[in-house]
């Protein structure tokens, strides 16, 4: 690439955002912030940068990939460019902030993928989500969940489709020996949801073989989970991952009765952190998530202290594309006349947003960036009017 291309043109997977996205943007991402505060949770910003280490750790470790990593100068230690900011909420929780009992933390800011997960991507995002840490019931997964799907409401997401599952049904099933190189494996296979590879992995385990191959073909509606209780008949030990799953679509089907939930008993979305129920949204006709979590109890060890916790996150600059945020704008000449001056001030302490032209500024001009209204002066009076072509 030429040095005056390298001056304009932005990295693979990284963008501007422009003000129209921008201002939809930064709406939603204080609709939500008021939200999550009408909840009782506290507002957490921790730093772009951490010790690599740090970022990596707990439940960071499945993000190594996507970190961009730099050495810093004034240490030597190598620094990271946050991917996720989970993992820095459960530091702020073990060590910035121990308190006793519950916690609850949302936050809202850039995170960087030195990779992209999926064609089209964004490598550069606008993280928002929540986590409570100290409570292990459904009751915490449950308020994770709702505000999960309340805060697409605010985006304006239509058919939203609730993908649920349960790492600890996956866990019921596999022995000791399938944890190691065999295990990982096997993992990706079930990822892939690789019908025959499995098959073949597990020739010589042929009831572990036909269970699995049982839970690829487990997802739909809540038919599946009566399903799957006569799987768990020989594997009891799924039984409270199947009973945490049906008081979730309880939940859900109680608290938004018009969403379509999807159960996959072999989704592996965050497996090697994951301990409880997962959870995924999508819009109707999408491929990739627009908000995701579950329950990760434990990932604070690592910091010295181990907490239940529950949490979800969600990309603020793809679901700004649903939300509509009114470009209304007025626009008011470029005279000191003090009535002029006062109406203006009053439009904006009302919330209306007023562009008052600069000296050889014309009002073409102003249509021209789409201003619906002007300021004018009508028998004597300054007044908002419809604009005039």
């Amino acid at each position: 690439m030429g040095r005056d291309l390298e001056r304009w043109l932005l990295p693979d997977g990284v963008e501007d955002v422009l003000p129209e996205q921008a201002r939809a943007l930064e709406s939603l991402r204080r609709r939500c912030l008021d939200l999550y505060a009408a909840h009782g949770f506290d507002l957490v910003i921790p730093p772009l940068l951490e010790f690599r280490a740090s970022l990596l750790t707990g439940v960071g470790q499945d993000l190594a990939l996507s970190t961009f990593t730099l050495v810093d100068q004034a240490s030597g230690h190598q620094l990271g460019l946050r991917a996720d900011m989970t993992p820095q909420v459960a530091r702020i929780d073990a060590h910035g902030r121990p308190l006793t009992g519950v916690a609850r933390y949302c936050y809202a800011g850039t995170v960087l993928q030195a990779r992209r997960r999926a064609l089209g991507d964004r490598r550069c995002q606008m993280q928002m989500g929540c986590e409570i840490f100290g409570h292990e019931g459904d009751a915490a997964d449950h308020e994770i969940l709702s505000l999960m799907l309340q805060s697409l409401q605010l985006a304006g997401c239509q058919r939203v489709v609730l993908e649920l599952g349960h790492v600890g049904i996956l866990r019921a099933l596999l022995p000791e020996s399938l944890h190691g190189e065999r295990g990982e494996q096997l993992f990706a296979m079930l990822q892939r949801k690789a019908k025959p590879e499995i098959a073949s992995t597990l020739a010589d385990a042929p009831q572990l073989r036909d269970f699995l191959l049982a839970l690829v073909d487990s997802a739909g509606d809540h038919r599946v989970l009566a399903m799957a209780r006569r799987l768990a008949a020989d594997v009891p030990a799924m039984l409270p991952a199947l009973d945490e799953l049906e008081r979730a679509c309880a939940h859900v089907a109680r608290h938004f009765p018009t969403l379509q939930i999807y159960i996959d008993l072999s989704e592996l979305r965050g497996y090697r952190y994951h301990t409880g129920l997962s959870f995924a949204a999508y819009v109707e006709g999408g491929h990739v998530e627009v908000a995701k979590g579950g329950r990760y109890d434990d990932v604070g060890r690592a910091f010295g202290r181990a907490r239940p916790a529950t949490g979800f996150s969600l990309d603020l600059l793809s679901l700004s594309g649903f939300s509509t945020s009114p470009a209304a704008l007025i626009w008011a000449p470029a005279d000191e006349d003090s009535d002029l001056l006062a109406l203006i001030e009053q439009l904006r302490r009302a919330g209306e947003r007023v562009l008052r032209a600069l000296p050889g500024e014309t009002a073409i001009d102003a249509k021209m960036r789409g201003l619906d209204r002007r300021i004018d002066k009508v028998a004597g009076r300054w007044v908002v009017q419809p604009w005039h072509s």
